[in-house]
């Protein structure tokens, strides 16, 4: 089986490590890092989901829509010019299927719609007017899953747009993904199956870096935070997106337990508290662009991702609590700069 192949983010590497040489110093430890991420001794189920993606058909090219609510690929064309079969399509609905589940989209890859369990194009729409300048900007998506925001930086302009998350399957969904977007015209949008820990210190090679959906799975967040802003060049820009309580500087909410049935939540503080550990971890510039409670149309259980969902880790009775007796999940997004 042919293994996957990162050369195109290593040669990425090592030209922006002109620029930025801890990247230099990151690729020296890369391919290390990948063979123990997909080792299919601690990661068996890889090795099917990589068969899978083999079998897709090769795009040559495609017409492509990275603005649209889902990444949509059509009128797709092999390396010989003829379109894809009925029979073709069908097979990629299958193939897809076995990579299931999936979490964040949608996406629309020659007729199939993967209506994921996440309407990520709700946190985008939220999110975007709000972010810099992203044309020619080099962008870190840490905990991205299969990259469906990395693909709408890239829309919106982004040079370069890197996301990193350990799930194996996650990187199964965004080779598949990218394969179906065929060869020709794509952005230069990467995807390592590593966590951030892999980064190496002070790195500060990127103008934008996000952070959604993580903070409030890490023990200790004020290091999650300084990992962050070493990943950012003087002058960047931190989009940070996480789950909140209602509250002042010094509210932050510990579970018990679970939290709308997680177990790997530690901390959700306020927005005010949050803006605090911003400021203690050296940022400027803070400000609370969007704050939303999340509802069943935007997160839900669907035939693409078919375990419980939001409706199911709520109070029956009382849908503004969680079925532990937390409040409901409540997200804010911040943004806030590095200094210069």
């Amino acid at each position: 089986m042919k293994a996957p192949d990162f050369s195109d983010i290593y040669q990425k590497f090592a030209h922006y490590g002109r620029e930025h040489p801890q990247l230099q110093t990151w690729l020296a430890r890369l391919p290390e890092q990948l063979d123990e991420a997909l080792d299919t001794r601690r990661h068996p189920e890889f090795h099917g989901w990589w068969q899978r993606i083999q079998q897709l058909p090769e795009i040559q090219s495609a017409e492509i829509n990275l603005k649209a609510s889902a990444i949509t690929a059509e009128k797709g064309l092999q390396a010989d010019g003829q379109p894809l079969t009925s029979s073709q399509q069908k097979q990629v609905t299958g193939l897809l299927r076995n990579l299931m589940p999936w979490r964040k989209g949608p996406y629309d890859l020659h007729g199939t719609y993967i209506d994921t369990e996440w309407r990520s194009d709700f946190k985008w729409e939220r999110l975007s007017t709000h972010l810099a300048e992203l044309r020619g900007r080099k962008v870190l998506d840490i905990g991205g899953g299969s990259g469906y925001h990395a693909w709408r930086l890239a829309g919106e302009g982004a040079e370069f747009t890197l996301c990193i998350d350990p799930s194996p399957r996650f990187f199964a969904q965004f080779a598949a993904v990218k394969k179906l977007l065929g060869k020709e015209g794509l952005p230069q949008v990467y995807h390592l199956p590593l966590g951030i820990e892999a980064l190496p210190d002070k790195l500060e090679a990127f103008d934008t870096v996000l952070s959604m959906g993580v903070l409030y799975h890490r023990r200790s967040p004020l290091d999650h935070l300084l990992e962050l802003k070493s990943a950012l060049r003087p002058g960047g820009e931190l989009v940070l997106e996480t789950l909140v309580v209602e509250g002042d500087e010094s509210t932050a909410l510990v579970p018990e337990n679970r939290y709308a049935a997680m177990r790997n939540v530690w901390f959700l503080p306020s927005v005010k508290a949050l803006s605090l550990w911003l400021r203690r971890a050296g940022f400027d510039n803070i400000r609370c662009v969007d704050l939303n409670r999340t509802s069943s149309e935007e997160q839900r259980a669907t035939e693409w991702m078919t375990f419980q969902s939001l409706s199911d880790f709520l109070d029956p009775e009382n849908p503004e609590l969680t079925r532990e007796g937390y409040p409901a999940p409540l997200r804010a997004i911040l943004l806030a700069d590095k200094p210069i």
